[in-house]
């Protein structure tokens, strides 16, 4: 059995009347016997399904306490699960189905049907103690396989990264990666059996699965999951469940601070040892005001799904603002024209390699690898002391609170409606987000903007994911264009900023 795998099992064994994680939507703590009921339910219930080593297992189910033991159960048997987000509307979730092969998909009561979709296939309702009704549906037109011992190589996780032509890739994460990641991200982070940590960030991100679950539970520690992050709720949440850290993106950082309800709650009586931050780098004024105000410190880090998460952290005793720290069992380097920068503070592209890190995506892209180094696509610089300072990404990846989304994407949605002729997605600076999603449209014909700005908003509720939804709306009669007819994206930013200013004014 794969070590991390191993070691899950040991901690439930450890701790059979000790809590060890709580739900807060069911405001109950749950022991390691009681987990380890629902993680044998839920393998007897999989081997039952002909589900075994190897075989891709869908996940689309809000936070809960039931996704670490989910993933426990289906490592047990060999099987690699593939958690996807709560909010994906139906048909992209249809076309998820489509594409890839899900042996079973694990969801909740609402998107049954959705994932049946005239398909032939197995419904297995299951009554849980960290889920009431969980539903597995078993795909009859895929062969499974034998429950096995799942090795080191094996595959254990798959995650979706956004892409800029709008379709994620897929990373592939084994056990070991897995692994080696977790064991860094303990040490860095100095966590032990004494750590309580609260969960705020979607589960079916690397930042909840490495960093706050899998690192907790092999380092002994407590989980507090919540559905979402709440600001009234935050601080009471901390105090009542003795929250030792919490990983949050900056946006959970401004929104802190301005919240007045949030505000009320907090005391002096709440100890926290630090949050962990990332994404994007916080201003320093923010920084400063929060770690004052809340008496605790921020550790900003960089990492992305492809590295299992962390490469760079900052040191508890010398971190430097606006950096996102230095090298954490990580080799980092900076690349330009395909060669390595052995000189300070010049910007390139950020590249990675260590245990942690991927060598292939599941479908090929061989652009983004060379020569053993993993090409992140962001630009930044090492200064003389090697922080990383992160600049900017050479894509056009749109970065919402730490949610990623593709323009194309958000383009392909936007240009179904007949009324919209072109449109082009960019990013605009969000002072709470860090960055907008932003639509600038070319309209057919003379049309009230305002009935159009609600008809496109309309369609993009119920066509996206709440984060890649656009929240403001441009219209123009035609983009900066090259030769060719390309538009030029640096340009377009540009007059719609020389907008924004202007309304301000």
């Amino acid at each position: 059995m794969s070590e991390i795998t191993n070691q899950l099992k040991i901690q439930l064994k450890n701790n059979k009347n000790k809590k060890v994680i709580k739900d807060e939507s069911l405001n109950r703590w749950f022991n390691g016997a009681e987990l380890g009921d629902d993680v044998q339910v839920l393998k007897n219930t999989l081997i039952d399904l002909h589900i075994g080593l190897g075989d891709v297992v869908l996940v689309c189910l809000p936070n809960s306490a039931v996704y670490p033991i989910l993933t426990q159960a289906l490592w047990e048997i060999g099987a690699v699960m593939h958690p996807i987000s709560a909010t994906t509307p139906e048909k992209e979730l249809q076309q998820e189905l489509v594409e890839h092969d899900y042996v079973a998909s694990i969801v909740g009561e609402n998107l049954v049907n959705a994932v049946l979709d005239d398909r032939m296939a197995i419904v297995t309702a299951l009554h849980l103690q960290t889920y009431s009704i969980l539903h597995i549906i078993r795909d009859r037109n895929l062969m499974g396989h034998d429950a096995a011992v799942p090795d080191e190589d094996d595959l254990a996780l798959i995650l979706n990264t956004s892409g800029t032509t709008g379709k994620p890739k897929r990373v592939g994460l084994t056990h070991k990666i897995l692994k080696n990641a977790v064991e860094h991200d303990i040490e860095s982070h100095k966590m032990t059996s004494n750590d309580t940590t609260m969960i705020v960030m979607p589960m079916f991100h690397i930042n909840a699965q490495a960093i706050s679950i899998l690192s907790t539970r092999l380092s002994g520690g407590k989980i507090v999951v919540t559905e979402k992050f709440s600001a009234s709720k935050f601080w009471n949440q901390v105090r009542d469940n003795g929250v030792t850290w919490v990983s949050v993106v900056p946006t959970i950082v401004n929104i802190l601070l301005i919240n007045q309800k949030s505000l009320a709650a907090y005391s002096d009586d709440i100890k926290l040892r630090f949050v962990r931050c990332s994404s994007f780098a916080l201003p320093l004024e923010k920084l400063t005001e929060f770690q004052t105000k809340f008496h605790t410190q921020i550790l900003e880090g960089y990492g992305l799904t492809e590295t299992a998460s962390q490469c760079t952290i900052n040191p508890f005793d010398k971190p430097k603002v606006g950096s996102a720290g230095k090298a954490f069992k990580t080799d980092v380097e900076i690349m330009n024209d395909g060669k390595i920068i052995h000189q300070a503070n010049q910007i390139g592209e950020i590249v990675v390699r260590g245990d942690h890190v991927i060598s292939s995506y599941l479908d090929p892209h061989p652009d983004s690898f060379k020569d053993g180094w993993f090409l992140t696509g962001d630009l930044g610089y090492l200064d003389e002391d090697n922080y990383l300072f992160v600049k900017g990404r050479k894509k056009d990846i749109i970065n919402r609170g730490g949610e990623k989304v593709a323009p194309a994407q958000v383009e392909n949605v936007i240009s179904q409606l007949n009324f919209v002729k072109e449109v082009s997605v960019i990013a605009t600076p969000d002072s709470l987000y860090g960055e907008a999603v932003t639509a600038v449209v070319i309209t057919r014909g003379e049309r009230s903007e305002e009935l159009i700005r609600q008809k496109i908003m309309a369609h993009a509720k119920a066509t996206l994911a709440k984060y890649e939804q656009p929240t403001r709306i441009f219209f123009v009669q035609d983009y900066p264009r090259n030769a060719t007819g390309k538009v030029i994206r640096v340009k377009l930013r540009e007059q719609v900023m020389s907008s924004l200013v202007g309304k301000r004014a």
